[in-house]
């Protein structure tokens, strides 16, 4: 007999990959995608079921389908149209609530993993350098995504001590990038020109899609990734580089702007439709923050294959140059010191 596993935020890009992931463990003997879209790319041998995580219906749904293996993927990082934060919010706090619920009053349910984020602990250039897990929650009041997330785990927490015989793994994912990635960084770091806030370079560290798949696909086999009853990760690449250092390296030209008119210009363009810029996005880029890993390392048996710098580096070898290709920089700088040695 294998798992039963279900997944929620199975139409979004993450959620479609883990199925397809898990599809190819023979531990997996059922596997379920919920979500409240239709799937572009419907997973082959897996069952889509069309549901809202706020309706009275995932009860019946783990009920029904013998689920002992849960997977939360359904957060949204930033509010989109239609609804904006407040939709938002909802499905992001009341629907992992409403989830919590179902999985307390159905006894088949052994384990649980989660998604959140390292957002949790805030960006100001006022907080530790560096954050482990026992680090407390210090996202501001009105923060969005990073107060929900907050919110998020608290409840985990709660959830966790009501029922103590399920196996509880919170990953607290750094900013996702990779080739195919849709996660709101990518979607920035794909614009042709990356606006920043002035005076601001914040330190960036980076989690691999790929590797993404390998600890949420490890955290929902057995025997996981927990130890005990509730078990918090940081889940991110090695090594940190500066916003400034990224866009170099993916060759794109910088704009900086007043940090008064940020957030004003980020709602801007998000209600033109540019993806990628709001003025939530501009509030996580500025401190950016680091986090240690050495949990997960151990837990893993080692780092994760693909480093923050080489995450990007696979990222830019398939969105191309930019508009100021790195070598071509680099042979015109060449140039222009040879030029000056010979007077």
């Amino acid at each position: 007999m294998g798992r039963n596993v279900l997944v929620t935020g199975a139409a979004g890009q993450l959620g479609g990959r883990l199925l397809r992931f898990l599809r190819r463990d023979a531990g997996v003997a059922r596997l379920i995608g919920v979500d409240s879209r239709a799937p572009v790319s419907p997973v082959p041998d897996t069952e889509f079921v069309r549901i809202d995580l706020n309706g009275p219906t995932v009860v019946s749904v783990l009920v029904e389908r013998a689920v002992d293996t849960v997977v939360h993927l359904d957060l949204r990082e930033e509010a989109g149209a239609p609804g904006g934060r407040t939709s938002a919010r909802e499905a992001n706090v009341l629907g992992t609530m409403r989830l919590l619920g179902a999985c307390q009053r159905v006894p088949g349910v052994r384990r649980l993993v989660v998604r959140s984020s390292t957002r949790i602990y805030g960006g100001s250039a006022r907080e530790p350098a560096v954050f482990d897990e026992d680090s407390p929650p210090r996202a501001p009041g009105g923060e969005g995504f990073a107060r929900d997330v907050a919110e998020v785990e608290e409840y985990v927490r709660g959830f966790a001590r009501r029922r103590p015989d399920v196996s509880v793994t919170v990953l607290r994912f750094a900013h996702l990038l990779g080739p195919g990635s849709d996660a709101p960084l990518a979607a920035y770091f794909r614009l042709p020109v990356l606006p920043t806030v002035w005076g601001y370079d914040p330190r960036l560290q980076l989690l691999h899609e790929d590797d993404a798949l390998e600890v949420l696909g490890r955290a929902s086999g057995e025997p996981g990734l927990d130890e005990g009853a509730f078990t918090v990760f940081n889940v991110a690449g090695d090594g940190v580089v500066t916003l400034s250092q990224a866009a170099r390296r993916l060759g794109r030209p910088t704009v900086p702007l007043m940090s008064p008119l940020a957030p004003w210009f980020g709602s801007t363009l998000r209600a033109m439709g540019v993806a990628g810029v709001s003025a939530e996005r501009f509030r996580s880029l500025l401190a950016g923050r680091v986090v240690r890993t050495a949990r997960l390392r151990a837990a893993m048996g080692g780092p994760l294959p693909h480093s923050t710098a080489l995450t990007i580096a696979d990222f830019g070898a398939v969105h191309g140059p930019g508009l100021l290709p790195p070598d071509t920089l680099s042979q015109a700088f060449d140039r222009f010191q040879e030029a000056l040695r010979r007077g």
